[in-house]
């Protein structure tokens, strides 16, 4: 073996998503602007009161501490910034998706419910 061409890791990681950032993989929470991760739950907080009936303050509250569970799992999963924004994007949209689809299954429902009361 050569090691001619051997260097050692820098104390930093070898950040840029390489094979370096896998080996160490909580190097990248640190640099994460400390206002990404509230922004990121307000934005989760969004898409979940447009599809959820929320009832006054309570409800709110209780959508909030969804919303930071839901981050706080990803960001501790997560391997690298990149993984972590991937993983909340992908679950956002499956979201989004799931709940468009719920809901007009009910609004067909209730279309249909509603024609049948006046038959």
């Amino acid at each position: 073996m050569d090691n001619a061409n051997w260097r050692p890791m820098p104390s930093g990681g070898w950040g840029g998503g390489g094979a370096g950032a896998v080996l160490d993989r909580g190097d990248w929470r640190p640099h994460l602007p400390p206002d990404s991760r509230q922004r990121i739950v307000n934005k989760i907080m969004e898409t979940l009161k447009r599809h959820l009936p929320v009832s006054g303050p309570e409800g709110l509250q209780e959508l909030n501490k969804i919303a930071v569970r839901f981050e706080e799992k990803i960001y501790t999963a997560a391997t690298s910034q990149s993984d972590y924004l991937r993983k909340i994007s992908l679950k956002m949209l499956t979201m989004e998706t799931k709940l468009r689809k719920a809901c007009f299954y009910l609004h067909n429902l209730l279309r249909i419910s509603m024609m049948r009361a006046f038959i």
